[in-house]
């Protein structure tokens, strides 16, 4: 029997469509609760997923800084994250939680 051959998971690897990307980045925008370097790591590997270097062109950002900022270990600006989530033709909205307060002014 051969020696098993073990390597690293690749999330972007298993993004292959668009609605993919999308139901991928509505489970991880569940599941992070106010975890912002777990949602910029999802946008990471969406981008990946889709092209860094095309992301980078469509953005206006550069190659290096898109990687860092969706590592999980940089801390991009809300206008990054709208750059990014427009380039890749992802929308975000809003919904209200389960069992919010609604406070009247």
């Amino acid at each position: 029997m051969s020696p098993l051959k073990l390597r690293k998971w690749d999330t972007a690897e298993h993004l292959r469509t668009e609605e993919d990307m999308a139901l991928y980045l509505e489970a991880c925008l569940q599941e992070a609760g106010d975890d912002a370097a777990f949602v910029a790591r999802a946008l990471g590997h969406i981008a990946r997923a889709k092209g860094m270097s095309q992301l980078a062109r469509d953005t206006g950002l550069g190659r290096e800084s898109l990687y860092k900022a969706l590592s999980g270990e940089g801390n991009p600006s809300f206008a990054t994250i709208l750059k990014v989530t427009t380039a890749l033709g992802i929308r975000l909205h809003a919904q209200p939680a389960e069992g919010g307060q609604v406070s009247t002014l």
